[in-house]
């Protein structure tokens, strides 16, 4: 059709016009077979991948309709190689299923014998397949059925689960949006209900929604659904916290029924929240705490954050395959390319929301992005050019020249709750004393940690300097500023859990501001180049300043 707002090309990425008055239908046409890769302002570009097609195939789509939208809002003839390599992609997944057989328990099951006989050969199921059945069905041994989805994913033919899930040990648990204790009444918003419902009817998956949309509810209500024991894991003990305090106000659970199992306490209740870094621990070489898994017969197991999955929990979670699993994320870009992994082991894609999609609603705060590049003194200049190539970047990203911006931009939002992140502990340590601001870090106990995040939230405390661990989970709603000045090299998902710190919407809805401090003309700048992908594929805009438009025209010497 002529007229169309997408440009379909012959590499497989596809153009959005997004200021075409069909934009919208066609955007919701392609999500969910089509992976977005830029939106900025006014064309979007996604890919056609083969996982994002067996992702659309496992969520029920099918090759007929991948087509039919393509053409249908195509501008040009859409090329006709693509449109047949579309097919065949998607025509791979479910030519071979696992499956529960009333006889030899699990099979895997080829729809295409050819197929089977292929990977029956590889020496990549080596161990993971028992004896032949008989020519369509080979027996494959119980604790296999996640590593063989993994391998088998890896092989370019995604295996259709259809073994199906045990109920697990029943549990109560109900949503309380008539308030709690006296609490005002709340609901579900439309699109965690949207997310509950498309997770529900997949059975496993990966929610996909920005940092402060409420990812703790959807969570919460998927174990209303599931009304069985659930293990929730969690990336420290203060997220594992806030998970408990959330559906102690939001659920019929009281305080006795979860548990913690952290490095302070190893509670095992009908409801469980359990650290990564817990489970991942080791004692002479051994993962002493994965038999938690094992400890009771859970009916639903949730991963917060799941785009840091830990590699023995991947191993771990390949065990867990007759569990209902839930993966909540807010991008699930992983710098080690092991997205694959998480479809295979936790679930397909069931529902993602774009960021500025929940922006325009109301639910997550606008903010503005800004980068400040400052100018290295001479001599920090020559210290970096005659420095080892991997310690060039911890001296650019810690150049004590950015500590006067960082001055400048906390006073310049005096009247605003501001974080200043950053991932060397010895910069947090100069900022904390240039600043006068307590600090959060990884030796930072528990107990001083809440303190010091109930006074932030409280405006007690105007300024905290945090370390890593404020990347994710961590709930400070009236945080309105962001300041960076150093992370992990070039992480895109680290740069979009920052920005997450000051999305909660605020209550007299002012807007956030997201700064990153750059020195320039060093590797600093070009991994905040490469940093700042996700969030531009977001839609997010940055801003390129130089220090002295913040500071004034004289630089000011440090202290």
């Amino acid at each position: 059709m002529s007229g169309g707002p997408l440009i379909v090309q012959s590499d497989k990425t596809l153009l959005l016009e997004i200021d075409h008055p069909d934009a919208q239908a066609c955007r919701m046409a392609i999500a969910p077979f089509a992976e977005l890769e830029r939106s900025p302002e006014h064309v979007h570009t996604y890919r056609l991948t083969p996982l994002g097609l067996w992702n659309a195939r496992a969520a029920g789509h099918d090759a007929e309709g991948v087509v039919d939208a393509l053409i249908t809002y195509s501008r040009y003839p859409v090329p006709h190689a693509l449109l047949v390599d579309v097919a065949e992609t998607m025509d791979r997944y479910g030519r071979l299923q696992v499956a529960n057989d009333p006889v030899h328990g699990l099979v895997l099951r080829g729809l295409d014998r050819l197929v089977l006989i292929e990977v029956a050969k590889s020496k990549k199921l080596a161990g993971m397949l028992g004896a032949k059945i008989d020519d369509d069905t080979i027996a494959v041994h119980p604790s296999e059925r996640g590593r063989l989805k993994q391998a088998l994913l890896k092989l370019g033919w995604p295996a259709e689960d259809l073994a199906g899930y045990v109920d697990g040990e029943a549990h109560p648990i109900e949503l309380a949006e008539a308030g709690k204790n006296g609490g005002k009444p709340w609901t579900l918003r439309s699109y965690q209900r949207e997310a509950v419902e498309a997770f529900w009817a997949g059975g496993s998956g990966v929610v996909v929604l920005p940092c402060g949309a409420g990812k703790t509810l959807v969570g919460a209500a998927a174990m209303a659904e599931a009304k069985a024991t659930t293990l929730i894991l969690v990336t420290n003990t203060v997220a594992g916290r806030q998970w408990k305090r959330e559906l102690i106000a939001r659920t019929s659970l009281t305080e006795d029924e979860i548990g913690e199992y952290s490095g302070e306490r190893k509670e095992i209740r009908p409801v469980t929240i359990a650290t990564y870094q817990v489970l991942t621990s080791r004692r002479k070489g051994a993962f002493t705490h994965l038999d938690l898994f094992g400890a009771r017969d859970w009916g639903l197991v949730v991963y917060d954050e799941v785009h840091l999955l830990p590699a023995p929990i991947f191993r771990f979670t390949a065990d867990l395959q007759a569990r209902r699993r839930l993966g909540l994320t807010a991008t699930l870009v992983r710098e080690d390319g092991r997205e694959g992994d998480v479809f295979s082991l936790i679930g397909p894609k069931r529902y993602d929301a774009p960021w500025k999609d929940i922006e325009a609603q109301g639910w997550i705060a606008p903010a503005e992005c800004t980068e400040v590049r400052v100018t290295l003194t001479d001599a920090e200049r020559l210290a970096y050019a005659t420095a080892e190539a991997e310690e060039r970047y911890r001296m650019a990203a810690t150049a004590r020249t950015k500590l006067p911006v960082v001055r400048a931009l906390v006073r310049r939002h005096a009247d605003d709750q501001v974080l200043v992140i950053g991932g060397y502990i010895d910069q947090l340590h100069q900022l904390g004393e240039y600043l006068d601001a307590p600090i959060v870090q990884g030796s930072t106990t528990n107990k001083e940690r809440e303190r010091l995040f109930d006074a932030f939230r409280a405006g007690e405390i105007r300024t905290l300097v945090i370390s890593k661990v404020g990347n994710f989970s961590i709930d400070l709603p009236e945080a309105a500023v962001a300041i960076q000045v150093s992370g992990t090299f070039g992480s895109r998902q680290e740069e979009a859990q920052r920005l997450g710190r000051v999305l909660r919407p605020k209550a007299d809805r002012r807007q956030a501001h997201f700064y990153t401090v750059v020195s320039r003309d060093t590797i600093d700048t070009e991994y905040a180049a490469h940093r700042q992908r996700f969030l531009a594929e977001q839609g997010y805009a940055y801003t390129i300043v130089d220090a002295d438009d913040v500071l004034g025209p004289s630089l000011p010497t440090v202290d």
